[in-house]
């Protein structure tokens, strides 16, 4: 029997979050059973402003990432852009590309194609060596921009760089420990990034420069150290409250007591303004303490009141009482951050309005990028890909990706597109363009200008993904009965599969399909011209990233080189690639090393049951159950779908369905006024053995939407299925 697990949570946390943030009960009881009851984490489940995104100026080297490209820009150097060939790379490369482009910079691109190893490769650092040559014969300069790789491939970039062409490196996998040099690194997952969000996509990586280059490119105040005073009289003395800024981040934060009959200039205030642009609120208040000439400032208030005429009527307190931002922040809730929140707030919307169709195409790819990489939908991710999501069902959607979700059906009219949806129908078909050797179809697709070439194009990664299936079922047919002689050889706690007739482009999907078999790390390989390569999934908390480099290490003893050619990747999802002549160097290093792994252990099936919903709550008519489960879209990892459970609903009717064999069931509950449909995948044997028509059963489900001649409707999909009482 599966473990149903509702967990209790005190009435006083549900009844904070209504209090303070205004939620639903029923939401809030969701938030609390989650463990999502901090403001910090509250917001981005009820917000989709795009405000509330980190600012791209936090990554450390952003300036000078931006920077550079405006220099490559002014002088009109050449710029290629290397890619992987996934979704996440196929959309990095996207995104940068077409904001390069649309600044009439002379910009490539480059994806790995056929055999090519992940990453750069020398290869494509040669041509475009030849390419530049004339270039720098003339002293000009070159720029290589990685995106979605780049953090492994040290030895690449040192010989980019020999060859004198200077190198940006635009990532978010796990870095080695020794990163590349002289690079320009932007990877969230490096400990000095200084981004407070390390599990962005790569695509989300390029999109922050791309938002980056657009500041700079709008806003006459990029560069600029700006600050913002507030002062106050209290008990006779003055406190200046500062907080110093640059690209809408803050730069340091200072609050200066000046003691009654004191001077500025006897403080620490003349250094901590110098070289200062500042700003104030309220420049009657400031001449009322300080007169008239104490120094310049310019009244932010007089800018505000010509965009925003109501918030500029407003004193710093009152700004601060309606700002959502404080609200889900407590740092936010003085008079000081207000005021910044306000500067940065009029600042980013102005810089956006002037791209906001550029910005909006942008995001719907940062969110299949998210989606595709499996990135947790929690943080801005949620932002991610609900506003790419909500663009598109707003009729918007982008060329190329237009035709892919017509081809998939899924432009059908009244129909809203979930993140289910391009999970299982976009991705897929735009990740078959990239396992089959060819992402530059891929790309193509997406940046193509020709509505007829777009359709010829999709329907050809139509044909391609329907091949890519083929060649899955084929590789499972070849590993799949070595699986389980593999775990028993390793103890149990990991799968090696190697076979040269699996297509290197569904490596991955057999590895994952081992793990959800057999519940342990998988690896899967294949040889192409001499060269292993493979793919490596985990799970049960098993690190598959710090695995491969242990193995790698292991390879280079006897001042040998490392075992692999490249490899890398995520703690689940990774790749490497080996000479296949060192293939018994690999398996011993993997015998060596299978002891010391260690695997969670999760074996037993539980549900976490998010609410449960009395009948009330299913008549339709009352309340819509959809007000709270679109709030918690997108769904994916770590933000699982909503699982409710009902007691003793009545079953009126059950049909069973499926083809060649009935082994699925179809149920109708009565739940008043209203009849629930509901599916029980695999549960046609269930019917008059575990429960009967006109018997009250419990059970435990997901809500989703039945799209169907024009119609929706909604239906249940039952996980598990109960007498009532039993």
């Amino acid at each position: 029997m599966k473990n149903w697990n509702k967990k209790q949570v005190p009435r006083e946390i549900v009844a904070g979050l209504n209090a303070k943030y205004g939620i639903d009960a029923l939401t809030a009881s969701i938030l609390a059973r989650r463990g999502i009851t901090e403001g910090k984490d509250v917001q981005f489940f009820m917000e989709d402003n795009e405000r509330f995104m980190h600012s791209p100026f936090l990554f450390k080297n952003m300036e000078e990432v931006v920077d550079r490209i405006l220099q490559a820009k002014d002088e009109g150097e050449k710029v290629l852009i290397f890619g992987d060939r996934d979704v996440d790379g196929i959309t990095s490369t996207t995104v940068l590309h077409d904001f390069l482009t649309s600044l009439g910079m002379d910009v490539t691109y480059r994806l790995p194609a056929g055999a090519d190893p992940y990453g750069l490769n020398m290869g494509t650092i040669d041509d475009f060596a030849a390419a530049v040559e004339e270039d720098f014969k003339r002293g000009k300069g070159a720029l290589i921009i990685t995106v979605d790789c780049g953090i492994s491939n040290v030895s690449e970039i040192s010989y980019a760089t020999e060859k004198g062409m200077e190198v940006i490196v635009l990532d978010h996998h796990n870095p080695p420990e020794v990163l590349p040099e002289p690079a320009i690194i932007i990877d969230p997952k490096c400990e000095d990034s200084g981004y407070p969000f390390k599990d962005i996509s790569g695509c989300a990586v390029a999109y922050k420069v791309v938002s980056a280059l657009r500041f700079a490119l709008a806003e006459p105040i990029y560069g600029m150290e700006i600050a913002l005073l507030d002062a106050n009289v209290t008990g006779g003395d003055c406190v200046v409250d500062v907080i110093r800024t640059k690209n809408l981040t803050e730069r340091g934060t200072f609050s200066v007591r000046i003691p009654q009959g004191k001077s500025i200039m006897e403080t620490e205030l003349p250094n901590i303004l110098r070289n200062q642009h500042i700003y104030i609120w309220d420049k009657a208040k400031f001449s009322a303490i300080f007169g008239t000439d104490s120094f310049n400032f310019a009244d932010f208030r007089d800018e505000i009141m010509r965009v925003w005429p109501e918030r500029g009527k407003l004193s710093l307190r009152e700004l601060r009482a309606r700002s959502k931002i404080a609200l889900y922040n407590p740092e936010f809730d003085s008079d000081i951050m207000g005021f910044f929140n306000l500067f940065v707030t009029y600042h980013s919307i102005s810089a956006t309005k002037k791209f906001s169709n550029e910005n909006e195409r942008d995001l719907q790819l940062v969110a299949l990028a998210a989606l595709a990489d499996i990135m947790p939908l929690v943080d801005e991710n949620r932002i991610f890909v609900r506003r790419g999501i909500a663009s598109i069902n707003a009729g918007n959607a982008r060329e190329g990706l237009r035709e892919l979700l017509a081809l998939a059906g899924l432009l059908s009219e009244g129909r809203t597109i979930t993140s289910t949806d391009l999970s299982w129908n976009i991705n897929p078909a735009l990740n078959a363009t990239g396992r089959l050797g060819q992402p530059e179809i891929g790309l193509g697709l997406l940046t193509e200008k020709e509505s007829d070439r777009r359709i010829s194009i999709a329907n050809r990664i139509i044909a391609m993904n329907n091949e890519r299936k083929q060649f899955g079922a084929d590789a499972w047919e070849y590993g799949n009965p070595k699986a389980q002689e593999s775990i028993d050889a390793n103890g149990g706690k990991l799968c090696v599969i190697v076979d040269e007739r699996i297509n290197r482009g569904v490596s991955g999907i057999l590895a994952g399909k081992l793990v959800s078999a057999y519940n342990v790390p998988a690896m899967a390989m294949t040889f192409v011209d001499g060269t292993a390569i493979g793919s490596m999934r985990s799970c049960r908390s098993f690190d598959a990233t710090a695995f491969l480099d242990a193995l790698d290490k292991e390879g280079a003893k006897d001042g040998k080189p490392g075992l692999f050619i490249s490899h890398g990747g995520h703690d689940y999802a990774a790749g490497f690639s080996f000479e296949k002549s060192r293939l018994d160097e690999f398996l011993s290093a993997v015998k060596k090393f299978v002891p010391s792994i260690k695997l969670s252990d999760d074996d037993t099936e539980t549900f976490d049951i998010d609410a449960e919903l009395p009948q009330r709550y299913l008549d339709t008519d009352e309340f819509d159950i959809f007000t709270v489960i679109d709030r918690f879209e997108p769904y994916g990892e770590e933000n699982a779908g909503l699982i409710f459970m009902s007691r003793s609903l009545r079953i009126s009717d059950a049909k069973k369905f499926g083809k060649p064999e009935s082994r699925h069931l179809k149920l109708t509950f009565d739940c008043g006024r209203t009849k629930w449909p509901a599916l029980l995948w695999n549960g046609a044997e269930s019917l008059d053995k575990d429960f009967s028509v006109g018997d009250c059963v419990d059970v435990i489900y997901n809500v989703e939407r039945n799209f169907y001649n024009g119609n929706t409707t909604p239906q249940m999909k039952i996980i598990d299925i109960r007498r009532a009482g039993a």
